[in-house]
């Protein structure tokens, strides 16, 4: 990896109310880890902003956090898939009128449509991947970076993949857009390192959740944990603690 490697503390949990006062935004929250780190985000005491492409799952990701005693999350459907830079500019400036401030993100989404030879991927299967992994990513990070430059202190949360496992065949557009994304959070990192804002890579272990299932067909996932260590890691970029992970990876995997 181009980017350093850092780890999380020891024994680390988020303290409670650690992300008080703050707004964080989460995509493809209704996704494994996308609703693990809202959770998370929520126990800490963040006003979480929750937006996915799919209205329905998103109002029942809302009722479960309210059914677990969790404060009320704000839902803004977005396709990342379809959405404009103008719809970007309309989720940012709702966040301003709203709130009057952005602190964080984590951008969870992901596409992922299965291993394919090259000769075999569907071009635009490919196109859609670099766009929902990498270009939308950039387009909703740029639109926000006016808000998030006025916080005290915020971060931009960007999942990796474990490069030694998709450097090799059929992972096709899934693994070039995820080098890409990490080579994004390099120069975002470059550019934004005397301001309040930080870049962050998240690399995970391995999750149970449904992009392993496609991705790992006949493994038996539920050895694997679920989300939920992954979105606490996320709480620590987060949070000011992250300043030590500011422009690295954290890494997650326990065999690095």
């Amino acid at each position: 990896m181009a980017l350093p490697l850092v780890h999380l503390p020891q024994g680390w949990q988020p303290a409670a109310g650690s992300l008080a006062g703050r707004v964080i935004l989460v995509t493809g929250a209704y996704g494994g880890l996308g609703a693990a780190v809202a959770r998370a985000a929520s126990r800490a005491g963040a006003t979480v902003v929750i937006t996915g492409r799919r209205k329905r799952q998103l109002e029942q990701l809302y009722d479960a956090m309210v059914g677990e005693g969790l404060p009320e999350p704000i839902i803004h459907p977005l396709d990342m898939e379809a959405a404009t830079p103008r719809d970007y500019e309309a989720l940012a400036d709702g966040l301003e009128r709203d709130f009057g401030r952005l602190d964080g993100i984590v951008h969870a989404a992901a596409s992922f449509n299965g291993l394919t030879p090259l000769a075999m991927h569907k071009p635009d299967d490919w196109l859609r991947a670099l766009h929902v992994n990498v270009s939308a990513p950039f387009a909703l990070t740029q639109a926000c970076m006016s808000l998030l430059g006025r916080a005290p202190d915020s971060s931009v949360v960007f999942v990796l993949d474990d490069p030694q496992l998709m450097q090799r065949a059929h992972w096709g557009s899934y693994s070039v857009s995820k080098a890409a994304l990490e080579r994004f959070v390099e120069v975002l990192h470059q550019e934004t390192e005397k301001t309040p804002l930080r870049a962050h890579a998240l690399l995970p272990a391995p999750m149970r959740t449904t992009l392993r299932r496609a991705a790992y067909f006949g493994e038996d996932t539920m050895i694997h944990p679920l989300p939920d260590a992954t979105a606490v890691a996320a709480i620590y970029l987060l949070g000011e603690q992250g300043k030590a992970a500011r422009g690295a990876a954290l890494d997650l995997r326990v065999d690095a």
